[in-house]
């Protein structure tokens, strides 16, 4: 699920009343959301709460949201969870201008989009 859909549910939410915590990978995205906890992982995109079939880790991560809906004192509170997700290509691959993961084709098509967005983005239609 969007990391910003998500944030701006919790936001409403808690609104009204209902207290919420976001699990997350994108810690810029939900921060700049103004969600009132956090539990950041650096982990790759789809992996919140830590990585598939690993029970103690998932656990451990669920308990620490548990345990900020509990202890936070303050809005904007942000827990980043000590785990790891082992070595860091996942971030190579999608942190990179090469997009490696891309062909060429695609990553001409990637460029062009973006370069769109900047534009509709700098003349205030998006």
């Amino acid at each position: 699920m969007c990391h910003q859909t998500v944030s701006l549910v919790a936001r409403h939410l808690e609104s009204n009343g209902i207290p919420t915590v976001v699990f997350g990978c994108a810690r810029d995205i939900v921060e700049q959301c103004g969600v009132p906890r956090f539990v950041f992982c650096d982990f790759p995109l789809g992996n919140p709460c830590g990585k598939p079939f690993d029970a103690a880790m998932q656990r451990d991560i669920v308990g620490r949201g548990l345990d900020l809906l509990e202890t936070a004192t303050a809005p904007g509170t942000t827990v980043a969870a000590p785990w790891e997700w082992g070595d860091d290509e996942w971030k190579v691959k999608c942190f990179t201008k090469e997009q490696p993961f891309l062909d060429e084709e695609a990553t001409r098509k990637w460029l062009e989009r973006k370069e769109a967005y900047r534009e509709l983005k700098s003349g205030g239609k998006v």
